[in-house]
């Protein structure tokens, strides 16, 4: 059984409550029920922090474990965390990162991100879905 940890980055435990307009009414909780409903064949961890030092610590937890990918959403932090950026190239796992808003039709300092050029891929602007296609991606690439 394939084993992909989900990870999330800060104010990701308000999901469905803040600025739905933007990030739309599902919670942490119902992306976790819908990717192991459409991938029963996969083993997910799921962890969410608002604490940079807490997903880098769990990056160095998932580098020693049997996982054999890494869906991340680390929000504002991909715009400012060289920390999380060289956690991600450390662990040597494949990452494909998410964001569920398109970051390039934001404000100019969502544009980069520090993250992104340690990821296999990023996947941006397409809601929630982009949980599911990421899951996906990492099933090919393992």
């Amino acid at each position: 059984m394939k084993k992909i940890a989900v990870l999330n980055g800060p104010n990701l435990n308000r999901l469905g409550k803040r600025e739905p307009d933007i990030y739309g009414s599902k919670t942490l909780d119902d992306i976790a029920d819908e990717l192991r409903s459409d991938f029963p064949e996969v083993s997910f961890d799921f962890f969410q922090s608002n604490h940079e030092g807490a997903l880098i610590d769990k990056f160095s937890e998932l580098a020693e474990s049997d996982c054999d990918g890494v869906i991340f959403n680390p929000a504002a932090y991909s715009h400012t965390s060289v920390a999380l950026r060289d956690a991600i190239s450390g662990a040597g796992l494949p990452v494909v990162e998410v964001h569920i808003s398109n970051i390039h039709a934001r404000e100019r300092f969502r544009h980069h991100t520090h993250t992104a050029v340690v990821s296999r891929g990023v996947i941006t602007g397409l809601g929630t879905d982009g949980y599911r296609l990421a899951a996906r991606a990492l099933l090919e690439l393992a």
